[in-house]
C-alpha cells in the first residue's frame, strides 16, 4: 500500500503528515535512511533491529564448545590438479 504524504515546516524542523491509514501508536518512531529512502518503525521490544538483539547476548561465546575442523588434505591430488 503506498499514499502520498505532505511535507511541511516546524519550526525549524521538516515534518511530515501521514495519511490515517499509516498513523502510529505512541510519541516516538525509529528513523532510519536506506540509499534515498526514508524508514519510520515503531519503538517496541518486536521491532527490534538485528545487531540490537545482537548486544543484547553481551559476551556468550557463539560456540563455546569448539568445532571441530577437518584437516587438510596434504595431496592436492584430492582435488584434481
Amino acid at each position: 500500500m503506498s499514499a502520498t504524504a505532505k511535507l511541511f515546516m516546524h519550526g525549524r524542523s521538516q515534518a511530515v503528515r501521514l495519511p490515517k491509514e499509516f498513523r502510529f501508536e505512541g510519541k516516538e518512531v525509529r528513523v532510519s535512511r536506506i540509499g534515498n529512502r526514508v524508514i519510520l518503525e515503531p519503538l517496541d521490544a518486536d521491532n527490534a533491529m538485528p545487531w540490537e538483539a545482537i548486544d543484547k547476548v553481551g559476551d556468550t561465546p557463539f560456540m563455546p564448545e569448539g568445532r571441530e575442523q577437518p584437516s587438510m588434505p596434504a595431496d592436492r591430488a584430492v582435488f584434481g590438479w
